[in-house]
């Protein structure tokens, strides 16, 4: 059995962001890149804020706490797949 991925922010002030209405630009310093993003991409960095290295599932269950994410086994997958974007972009990295 495949252990699940863990995932936190790589350094605190590695990202700035600015709100725009609908859309949260995040500047990333390290790579100098600009990302446009929106709801649900800023709440899963605010549930990996503080250095935690949380699981989808877990980020999933921090969210739940604020928002009506609906059922669990349609909500995980698709944190999850934010997160590997989020890997991919360098704004955050497996623990």
């Amino acid at each position: 059995m495949t252990m699940p991925h863990r995932y936190c922010q790589d350094r605190e002030d590695a990202v700035a962001a600015c709100a725009l209405e609908d859309m949260v630009l995040l500047y990333h310093r390290p790579s100098g890149q600009t990302h446009m993003v929106i709801s649900p991409v800023p709440e899963i960095l605010a549930a990996l804020a503080d250095g935690a290295a949380l699981t989808a599932k877990e980020v999933h269950g921090e969210l739940a706490r604020l928002y009506d994410l609906g059922p669990a086994e349609h909500a995980v997958p698709q944190i999850e797949a934010h997160l590997t974007e989020l890997t991919a972009l360098g704004l955050v990295r497996v623990a």
